[in-house]
């Protein structure tokens, strides 16, 4: 479940209460019926829309509040004209962003006399029309937020527009407004279709462009029946800053991709870059991810405190054209395996946009091939790196070592023009990077030439921390190397005597020259783990140090369940009401590693969803050694008892322990490796 701030917790609550409990007053419509669509149609073909009335023929892209602020005080008046400001000082208007949305807390509680909105004349002194003014007055455009419902979200009670559809929308477009998002709480158990069309009709009825954002969580498979309703769908819960919940909802929205296009776009919801909950590397995915599936790019961090990192991620207009392509296809998977991930988009110009996303904690080296993402046969393709803003050329290969999360995204074309860019190289590394301190281990870099053209005057070179020793064995120059062949050299890496366990960071640097003797420089940043063997005999998994963990939401827990937020907020592991004093409490999505060393025999445990989610939750549990799967439990719910899960990791260097969301999303996946054991 969400954090208590969050919405998600409030959703499913209040819905809970709430619905058939209440009388609904039915779907209220004007005395004078509204004017008919002009050719609305049933969906007969979910890639074709019927609104045809030219919104949003590319993904909205813009700001909303909530996940930066919720409904905290410096929501207000102040903040959304300053953020309007920033989009313009900064060059985000310049980039595309336009809307300025309100989400849910703008309102007062209770509507006034004749049942219109009030807005909460604290947060908004000068009304929402003297905000929507000011943000037009920047060339801007500006949203606002209700629900599908007797009340929105949030726990003090404002109202909803269920009900009340065609005079809150009549409110909207009086005060300017040019973007609704319309949410799903206490919807009183009314059919969604029913109730998201109503709206559509009034928003239509009121004379005024707006785009209709529905927000029902894809709960009802809105991408199957909302392409003549709204001009964009949620298709899965809330969003939340972390690696866990934006890797589960890229999974959920990745296979929708037959339903998007122009007017009609898959919601996976709102950019967390700039939140502080992931590391830019994760955060570029992200960007990349959602500009390759086509989604709405709306800002959810708060620009008035963004680093530049945050500003240089959100502003790269190679990616965001990507987003913008007219064509309007969304990126379909190519590829996935282990954890390495090739999605191609189509684009308007006949190009491809690649992502080459690694899910995994570790470098992966991700291959596909021109004729693979669809691009007719060529003797040559010049390929766009989107990120170093670097053109090569490419005989066909689309490949790269990505690091853990990271993703490599690059536009590749049949351009006839591609003998003028040099040729792209692939930096690699092979070998365990597991070390011991004190003790030397073995690494092979590689440097292999993707163009057609020779890579010249090859140099490598690969550094580590302050105090280690890294030194060549074998050459680290060539004066050329062909198409397809590679410069190989083998280093020994020592970390110091004494190194403490962890991760460090190690950087390969290459440089080459192209045909017409232009320089190239290239860099892979990689890593290195000092590890240390594990004791001889059974050990609690809990009592044990990891190589690395992720997890949904807050972190790990050892020998507590999984509190969600601050490290030590768990409750005793509790399973089927029995209670164990050993184990880890993780959230889904989460992936624990240990180093074995080849040392480890088993891995035992007791699993399934901890007592204190109800009857929530469902999850399935994996056990991979060195890249196998060597034992799952498939779908658990809090409903079943706890689960013996026995895995033979007999000769393996390293152990994952994996949870998975169970296919719907991560909301209330607290998963328990109760009694989880090691044998050496």
């Amino acid at each position: 479940m969400r954090h208590p701030h969050t919405r998600t917790i409030r959703r499913r609550l209040l819905g809970t209460l709430t619905a058939g409990l209440l009388c609904t007053a039915g779907l209220a419509v004007p005395a004078v019926a509204a004017p008919a669509r002009s050719g609305a149609t049933p969906v007969e073909d979910a890639a074709t829309p019927a609104l045809a009335d030219g919104l949003a023929l590319t993904p909205p892209m813009g700001f909303n509040n909530w996940n930066s602020t919720h409904c905290r005080a410096d929501f207000n008046e102040s903040m959304v004209k300053g953020i309007a400001d920033l989009f313009v000082d900064k060059g985000l208007k310049d980039a595309g962003y336009r809307y300025v949305n309100l989400d849910d807390c703008w309102a007062l509680p209770a509507r006034d006399a004749d049942g219109k909105l009030v807005p909460d004349p604290v947060r908004f002194p000068n009304g929402i029309k003297a905000v929507a003014d000011y943000v037009h007055s920047k060339g801007l455009k500006l949203g606002i937020y209700t629900s599908a419902g007797t009340k929105t979200c949030n726990s003090a009670g404002f109202p909803g527009a269920l009900g009340h559809e065609y005079s809150d929308a009549r409110q909207f477009a009086d005060w300017g407004v040019d973007y609704l998002k319309y949410d799903n709480c206490n919807n009183q158990g009314v059919d969604a279709k029913q109730r998201y069309t109503t709206m559509r009709d009034a928003l239509e009825a009121t004379g005024r462009p707006i785009v209709y954002s529905i927000c029902e969580w894809g709960q009802n498979k809105p991408w199957e029946w909302a392409s003549d309703v709204g001009h964009l769908w949620r298709t899965t819960g809330d969003i939340s800053d972390s690696w866990g919940s934006m890797l589960s909802i890229l999974k959920q929205n990745l296979p929708l991709a037959p339903y998007a296009g122009p007017g009609h776009w898959n919601d996976p919801d709102m950019l967390e870059v700039g939140n502080g909950g992931m590391t830019d590397t994760e955060y570029r995915t992200h960007f990349s991810m959602w500009s390759i599936m086509a989604a709405p790019l709306l800002i959810g961090s708060d620009l008035r405190k963004a680093s530049p990192a945050t500003f240089e991620i959100l502003d790269n207009k190679e990616v965001i054209a990507v987003d913008q392509d007219p064509l309007g296809k969304q990126g379909a998977v190519v590829s996935s395996e282990g954890g390495r991930w090739v999605v191609a988009k189509e684009m308007k110009d006949g190009s491809r946009a690649v992502a080459l996303f690694n899910e995994t904690g570790a470098p992966q080296r991700i291959a596909t091939t021109a004729r693979a993402v669809g691009l007719p046969d060529a003797d040559a393709y010049t390929l766009r790196d989107l990120w170093q803003h670097r053109s090569y050329n490419t005989a066909g290969a689309i490949s790269a070592t990505v690091p853990a999360h990271g993703t490599v995204l690059v536009r590749v074309s049949a351009d006839p023009r591609w003998a003028g860019n040099p040729p792209a190289v692939e930096l690699g590394l092979s070998g365990s990077p597991l070390i011991q301190a004190g003790k030397p281990a073995t690494l092979t870099t590689t440097v292999t030439d993707l163009g057609r053209t020779p890579a010249t005057r090859v140099t490598v070179a690969l550094s580590g921390p302050e105090g280690w020793t890294v030194r060549a064995q074998s050459p680290t120059a060539a004066p050329v190397v062909p198409t397809g062949r590679a410069l190989r050299t083998a280093w020994t890496v020592t970390a110091p005597p004494g190194t403490p366990t962890g991760s460090y960071g190690l950087t390969l640097k290459a440089t080459h020259r192209s045909p017409t003797g232009e320089r190239v420089d290239s860099t892979l940043p990689l890593s290195a783990s000092v590890v240390v063997p594990p004791p001889a005999g059974t050990s609690y998994l809990g009592d044990l140090p990891w190589l690395s963990a992720t997890n949904g939401y807050g972190p790990v827990e050892r020998d507590t369940s999984n509190g969600e937020s601050a490290a030590g907020d768990g409750h005793p592991i509790t399973l089927g009401g029995v209670v164990y004093a050993k184990g880890l409490g993780v959230h889904a999505q989460s992936d624990v590693e240990y180093y074995t060393g080849g040392a480890c025999t088993e891995v035992t445990a007791d699993v399934g969803v901890d007592d204190e989610k109800g009857a929530k939750g469902t999850v399935a549990f994996e056990i991979w050694a060195d890249g196998t799967k060597v034992a799952s439990t498939g779908v658990l719910t809090n409903a079943m008892p706890a689960q013996p899960v026995t895995a033979d990791v007999t000769g393996a260097q390293v152990v994952r322990l994996v949870v998975t969301d169970g296919g719907d999303g991560i909301d209330s996946d607290h998963a328990d490796w109760a009694n989880a054991r090691l044998s050496c």
